[in-house]
This record gives C-alpha cells, structure tokens and sequence, in this order.
C-alpha cells in the first residue's frame, strides 16, 4: 500500500510539474507575443464599409499590423474606432496618419498609414485602455463621393426648370437666326465681295498715301537746309532791327522825354478846340442845307402860307 501511495504522489508531482512547464510557457509566448506588438486606436470619421477584424494594415504598402477590432464611439456614433495592433519595431511617429483605402479588384478595405518624419517624436503603442490614437484622414472614397454630390448637385442647378427653359428659348433664336441668314445667303455673298472689293481698294490707297509721304517726306528733307538757312537769315535780320531801334531809342531819349512832358500837355486845349470847330462846321452845314440862299444874302427863309 506504501509503495502504491508513493507511485501516486509522484504521478501527482510530475502532472504538477508537466502542467506548471505548459503554463509557464504559454505565458512566456504571451509575454513574448505581445512584448512583439503594440496596439493603437485609429478614429475614423466616416464609414469604413468593407473594413473587418482581421483586416490587414499597411505602412507605405508593407503589411505591419492587423485589426483586432471595429466600434462604435459611445459620445458620437458618427464615428468608428479601430484597434490595431502593429509590429513593436513599426516606426509610428505623432505625425503619422491613418485612412481606409480599397486593395485589388475585391475592393477589400485595409487602413493605410502614412507620414511619420525622421524628425518627429515615435509614438508607442500600448494595451488594454492605455492606447495611443492615431489621426485619421479623409479617404479617397469619401473625397470621391463627396465631390460626386457636389456635382449632382450642381448637374440639378443647371438643369432646372428656368435653365433649360432658356436654353430651349436660345436654341429657337439660334434657328431663326440661322434661317435668316440661309434666306440671304445671295446678300450675305455679295456684302462680303463688296467689303473684299473695298479691302483691296483701301489697300491700294494705303500705298499709294504711303508713296506719297515718302516723296512729301524726301521733298522736306531736301529742302530743310534751304529753310534753316533763311529762317537763320531773318533771325540774323530781327536782331540787327532790335539792336537799331535799341539806339535810335536811347539816342533820343531826352527828346521823347520832352515830347511827353510838354507835347502831350498840349494836345488835350487842342483835342477841345478841334471838338469846337467840327460842331461849328456841323451847323454851318446844317444852315446850308436849309436855307442856303438866306444864309449866302444875309436873309431867313420866308414861312410858308397855309390856307
């Protein structure tokens, strides 16, 4: 019975131990796993159609990473919070960015991330609750299907009723007109070889103006010594005036003095005097042409009888 008793206790250690050594390793590979992995929060502020756990997650198109899980943020349920977990040696770095990006013709939804400068400071992962965010961009579908609205929307502006009512009424002006000048092609025709007719005709006068400036221009230039030459002679001959008349003033300037001291004094007696005898001829001439006969005797006009 002892020796069984021994046999059972020592199959109980080694089970113990077996079990402790399976244990003790998988914590080693746990610790070993995860010490190899960091984990990071990606908020996305759009749809992320396409995305699943398990997805993987590129850096510059190199698989580093998977996602462990996709939810709703509790505050805003506008937008998704991706856990993923990364390689411990990826180089995330605080200006690094994350977006949703299509792959292969499935269409199957990774998360790109991009950026990180040599410069900026690395951003560790952690786990649990303890993780780091990493920012989110807009992606490509989204800028795709934000700018396909805009362009619906702007296809629906331009299509509206009043819109399509004026191109409908420019287009039947456009026929008019079009009709208008089909009936008068002929007039059309003939008011074009007229404006060529006189095209060529303003041509022709054109060159021959121009010929003519060109002699009228040749003509001047000949003639411009000849001008200079007497234009100088008559400056030559204004001076020697000025200078005469310059000497002929100061030679006889006491005599003008006089003139205007004594001579100017007595022309206004004269002006009166001048003024007596001219109304003194007046009615000399008045009496004449009256009664000439009676002023030559010495007798006055007789009246004339009324009856």
């Amino acid at each position: 019975m002892e020796t069984r008793a021994n046999h059972v206790l020592i199959g109980a250690f080694t089970l113990a131990v077996c079990l402790f050594a399976v244990l003790f390793a998988l914590w080693i590979a746990k610790y070993t796993t995860e010490k190899a992995y960091g984990e990071y929060d990606v908020v996305f502020q759009e749809a992320v159609t396409g995305l699943s756990t398990g997805s993987q997650v590129l850096y510059s198109g190199i698989s580093v990473g998977e996602v462990r899980a996709l939810s709703l943020m509790k505050d805003d349920p506008r937008k998704v919070v991706a856990r993923i977990r990364l390689s411990a040696d990826t180089p995330v770095r605080t200006d690094t960015r994350a977006k949703l990006t299509m792959t292969g013709l499935t269409g199957v939804a990774v998360i790109q991330l991009t950026g990180g400068s040599p410069g900026a400071p690395a951003l560790e992962g952690g786990r649990g609750k303890d993780v780091p965010v990493i920012p989110s961009e807009p992606s490509a579908l989204k800028n795709i299907a934000a700018t396909a609205n805009e362009i619906v929307d702007r296809v629906n502006r331009l299509l509206s009723e009043e819109n399509v009512a004026r191109v409908t009424a420019t287009l039947d002006q456009i026929n008019q007109v079009t009709g208008t000048l089909a009936a008068e092609r002929e007039e059309i025709a003939a008011l074009v070889r007229n404006a060529r007719a006189a095209s060529e005709k303003l041509d022709a006068t054109l060159a021959s103006a121009d010929r003519t400036i060109n002699h009228l221009d040749e003509g001047v230039v000949q003639e411009l010594p000849a001008l200079v030459a007497k234009l100088d002679a008559t400056l030559v001959q204004l001076e020697s005036a000025s200078r005469s008349a310059d000497a002929i003033l100061g030679d006889n300037r006491e005599a003008i003095a006089d003139f205007s001291r004594d001579g100017l004094g007595q022309v206004g007696p004269t002006m009166r005097q001048l003024r007596s005898l001219i109304r003194e001829i007046d009615d000399l001439a008045d009496r004449l042409e009256n009664n000439p006969a009676g002023y030559l005797l010495g007798r006055e006009q007789p009246e004339e009888f009324e009856p």
